[in-house]
């Protein structure tokens, strides 16, 4: 299959409230390095990965991560630093929006990944398996089976359904997919975001915008149980034991 140019899209801009830090939680140390180093660094190593699009906070953020992240650490992959919106999918959307406009036109042809920068241990296998899937089938997700049973809620707080444990899936980051589909979706989403918000419609993740916006099936490709999103301190203790088992540059 002919290489397309794909482009990681690494989500920082979050502030990160329960982890009850006066430091955003994607510059704590880990291994005396700051937690977002390690999703750099898997999608630098990356040779399937050409670019990398960082999304941070507004103010002195942007020029923090030059500095202190990605020159600090010789980031070459990391062509474009950014400033994020209010919400998630509004720093998607500004991602989106730098590749289609400021970036190789190749990358408007090829394929994204967007990632949360506090899941520091995704790894090679889950980029390539991604991409692999978003080649196939133009929109795919990382997951993992749930190890628990899960049951839906009702209004008041009763269980109302028990769907079978084989078919529940908890999704995680990467998501990747074919830059015009996600782009295209992401527009139409954002023309259609005061109608969502009267619908009581809450966009979590860039799937659902796919799934929502598009006639596109959005496949689930094998993740991992150590690709978690660091969120409360108790995270950080099993996400430093993940990176423990690799070697940084």
């Amino acid at each position: 299959m002919e290489k397309k140019f794909c482009t990681a899209v690494v989500l920082a801009a979050g502030q990160g409230k329960r982890m009850g830090t006066k430091v955003a939680k994607q510059y704590l140390e880990i291994g005396g390095r700051p937690l977002l180093y390690y999703a750099l660094e898997a999608f630098e190593r990356s040779p399937l990965v050409d670019a990398i699009v960082l999304v941070v906070g507004s103010g002195e953020q942007v020029s923090y991560c030059r500095t202190e992240i990605v020159d600090a650490y010789g980031f070459k992959k990391v062509g474009r630093i950014i400033p994020g919106g209010k919400e998630r999918y509004d720093s998607v959307f500004c991602a989106l929006t730098e590749i289609a406009r400021g970036m190789d036109p190749a990358a408007r042809e090829g394929y994204v990944l967007i990632h949360d920068g506090a899941r520091p241990a995704v790894d090679e296998g889950i980029i390539s398996r991604c991409l692999e899937s978003a080649k196939r089938d133009g929109a795919c997700v990382a997951a993992v089976p749930s190890k628990d049973t899960v049951k839906l809620a009702d209004e008041n707080g009763f269980a109302a359904v028990t769907p079978p444990r084989d078919r529940v899936w908890i999704v995680q980051t990467p998501q990747a997919f074919e830059f015009p589909l996600i782009y295209g979706a992401y527009r139409r989403m954002k023309n259609s975001v005061q109608r969502l918000e009267q619908e009581g419609i809450r966009i979590t993740d860039d799937a659902m915008v796919v799934e929502t916006f598009t006639d596109k099936k959005v496949k689930l490709v094998e993740g991992s149980y150590e690709n978690i999103k660091v969120t409360t301190p108790e995270d950080l203790g099993m996400v430093e034991t993940f990176l423990g088992l690799r070697a940084p540059r």
